[in-house]
């Protein structure tokens, strides 16, 4: 977290010397970014190994990372968020829900999610485009942007930051732009020669400073930068298994009690042999044997599976490909499975749902300049859905059990079958009763009632 005092702000600009300070504290970063992000495309560290001439160099890189930030990524937003509130603001956030989907806000959301299980934290910009109409959401890259917060215990928001190059005629770059968002104005600068110069301020309408992030956790750390210690081992040992193989095909031929010269063709030995695939000896002491080293095979299986195994179990992320996770698991078994990734989940789901929450606000605050009602943040409940096969079987059975016993509503046993739906107040029980019986499968059986 960048932090600066209040008075760095002033009216609504920012100094350029406040700037270069962020810039340049932004930039001591940079290294780390860069590799985390090389670590998500599959390139780690056992690409540039260099070995002496002649011996086999393989480099195989696992992609681990990209592995675990699916996983993750995939079921905290995998489904996309909800949103509910009271009846007195329904109005209002289907106002901010419907410029959500004009600007593909569930999208954002998993660049979100993305960026921030990648760098430990994602950059989101809110903004209105030049020809006016609803504000949009753009995901940013934290290579490139970051927001600055007050110095004090509540860490507000004071302004944020983007660095873009900007392209002339032709693509040529012109030199480096940079956008600063203060609470109430975006500021344009332009960094040449290293002199950093405003060249523009417009207001933008939101209250706040439109960029939020997206914090992975409170170390601002991405999902695999523990583990990447492990996901080089893992690499190491594969690639060397393997230039263990090259070595052993390429072993060496050793000849006792004679030697061998280039033939009356001029083949020296080594073609001979590659040619004729045959070796004439002088007499019977002489002998011939190739120089070869034991292969530990076992040895290596066991250490990969252990270094495997470290991978899913320090990064919460479980191999789904792994045998226990068999199709005909109870549900109550699978949970268990997945308790790592869930607790995972929900730590990753609070700090998610903080910036969800801030953006709300920005485009609450936004609407209301349109005539929307007032939308209180505070008053609207974010809902995630898990990305998890279902076992309806399991469900109906569960609520057929509490039917018959009378132990919850109709609306209840629905909303276990069918999951949290957005239910009209006005429903009639007929209706709910409907959609019960389609869901539990009884559906021909009231029809054969009704036939009767």
């Amino acid at each position: 977290m960048i932090t600066r005092n209040r008075s760095c702000a002033r009216g609504d600009t920012v100094d350029a010397a406040t700037l270069r300070g962020v810039l340049d504290e932004h930039a001591a970063h940079a290294e780390r970014l860069k590799k985390l992000k090389r670590y998500y495309l599959g390139e780690t560290d056992i690409v540039k190994r260099r070995r002496a001439p002649g011996l086999p160099n393989n480099r195989i890189s696992h992609a681990f990372a990209r592995y675990i930030v699916t996983v993750s990524v995939g079921y905290l937003v995998g489904e996309s968020v909800g949103y509910k509130t009271d009846t007195d603001q329904k109005a209002a956030l289907d106002e901010v829900l419907a410029a959500y989907r004009e600007c593909d806000a569930a999208a954002v959301d998993t660049e979100n999610a993305r960026n921030a299980a990648i760098y430990g934290r994602g950059i989101e910009f809110i903004c209105v485009p030049e020809r006016g109409g609803l504000p949009g959401a753009y995901a940013l890259s934290p290579e490139n942007a970051f927001v600055v917060y007050t110095d004090d215990i509540c860490h507000e928001p004071l302004f944020g930051v983007y660095m873009g190059r900007s392209a002339g005629e032709g693509g040529a770059e012109g030199g480096m732009q940079i956008i600063c968002a203060t609470e109430s104005r975006i500021l344009e600068y332009s960094l040449r020669d290293g002199e950093i110069r405003l060249t523009g301020s417009r207001p933008h309408f939101f209250d706040g400073v439109p960029m939020v992030e997206y914090w992975n956790d409170e170390n601002e750390k991405g999902d695999f930068e523990w583990i990447i210690p492990l996901i080089d081992a893992y690499d190491a040992l594969q690639s060397d298994r393997l230039n263990d193989k090259d070595q052993f095909a390429d072993k060496l031929l050793v000849l006792t009690g004679c030697t061998l010269e280039t033939d009356e063709e001029g083949r020296p030995p080594w073609l001979q042999l590659r040619m004729d695939k045959a070796l004439c000896l002088p007499d019977g002491d002489a002998k011939a044997s190739y120089l070869t080293g034991e292969m530990n095979e076992s040895g290596n299986e066991i250490l990969r599976k252990s270094l495997c195994e470290d991978i899913h179990k320090l990064s919460l992320v479980p191999d789904l490909s792994d045998t226990n996770f068999a199709g005909n698991m109870s549900g109550v078994a699978m949970k268990y499975k997945l308790m790592g990734l869930e607790q995972l989940a929900g730590m990753k789901q609070q700090w998610f749902t903080e910036g969800l929450r801030r953006r709300l606000r920005l485009f609450a605050g936004f609407m209301r300049l349109r005539g929307t009602p007032k939308l209180d943040a505070a008053r609207v409940s974010v809902t995630y859905t898990r990305a998890l096969p279902e076992n309806l079987s399991e469900a109906a059975s569960a609520v057929k059990t509490a039917r018959e016993a009378g132990a919850m509503s109709t609306r209840t046993m629905v909303e276990l079958l069918h999951g949290n739906g957005d239910w009209n107040e006005e429903m009639t029980e007929r209706e709910v009763e409907r959609i019960y019986a389609e869901g539990s499968g009884r559906t021909g059986e009231k029809r054969n009632a009704e036939g009767r």
